[in-house]
């Protein structure tokens, strides 16, 4: 399970997120990332629409999969970090190793835009 420290839960974080960071995904998954120079510690939030996802027991369990996913990347992680993972329908149907390829690489890509800023 992804440390509460690291959890994002202020909304101006996830605003500040949607609107500084850079994005990057496919059809799975979308992140946004960006730094915050003033932090040392990373935070991470997760959005599964209820349009996407109707059921409840299929949004919780995409978010407890990628809380999980992300407690193992939270190392790799710059200081200060501020990440939104947005979810799709598709990523109800994807198995954890899957979920952790499209993770991987949206993150990836996403620092890739932020760094070339």
């Amino acid at each position: 399970m992804l440390p509460r420290a690291h959890r994002m839960v202020d909304p101006g974080d996830f605003r500040s997120t949607f609107r500084q960071g850079k994005r990057a995904g496919d059809r799975v998954l979308i992140v946004h990332a960006r730094t915050d120079e003033g932090q040392l510690n990373s935070l991470v939030g997760f959005v599964v629409p209820k349009k996407e996802i109707k059921l409840a027991t299929g949004r919780n369990r995409v978010k407890r999969q990628l809380r999980h996913l992300m407690r193992d990347r939270l190392d790799t992680l710059p200081d200060g970090s501020r990440i939104v993972v947005r979810a799709s329908s598709q990523a109800l149907g994807c198995t954890s190793d899957e979920l952790a390829t499209h993770l991987d690489s949206a993150l990836h890509r996403a620092w890739k835009k932020w760094d070339a800023r």
